[in-house]
């Protein structure tokens, strides 16, 4: 009986050290799901905050490439009103639209816009749109005019430049 009692006591033992350990276990979960659930909510408010961030930064760049643009318009807008009456101010006059011209084109450069070269060039499908094929001395497919200039952005395509090719 002496030995009946000691395995009842060792089973109980047992039980109630199985249930300190599935306790214990069960804190620790319940930690680790509490920790989880934090740093789930803390990572959507950064994703939210990121994006209020992105939205900020493209509406500052949006109004600082206005700016730059406006001077451009006001220049063209003063050439307007100043139009020519004679010769001689007729000549200053188209200087000062190249200026404004070169304006423009130095401030697409600096915004990473460069221009297409494509007269005399091979014609080239990713980089150019044949409009027109005309009859001529030379070799097929090269470009003899340009119908309209391509740019890049950034050293990405943004609009092809089109083209009229030898047949």
């Amino acid at each position: 009986m002496i030995q009946e009692d000691k395995i009842k006591k060792e089973k109980k033992e047992e039980k109630i050290d199985s249930v300190k350990e599935i306790g214990e276990c069960e804190k620790a979960r319940d930690e680790y799901l509490a920790g989880w659930q934090r740093e789930k909510a803390d990572f959507i408010n950064y994703k939210k905050e990121e994006s209020k961030r992105a939205g900020e930064l493209i509406e500052f760049l949006k109004v600082q490439w206005v700016l730059e643009t406006l001077k451009i318009v006001d220049n063209f807008e003063r050439a307007i009103k100043y139009k020519p009456i004679d010769g001689k101010e007729l000549v200053d006059w188209m200087k000062g639209i190249e200026m404004i011209a070169n304006q423009l084109k130095e401030f697409l450069k600096a915004e990473g816009v460069e221009e297409i070269k494509a007269t005399g060039e091979k014609f080239n499908p990713e980089i150019h749109e044949a409009i027109e094929e005309q009859e001529s001395s030379g070799e097929s497919g090269e470009i003899v005019q340009v119908l309209e200039k391509g740019y890049t952005l950034n050293g990405k395509l943004i609009r092809p430049t089109k083209v009229k090719i030898i047949k």
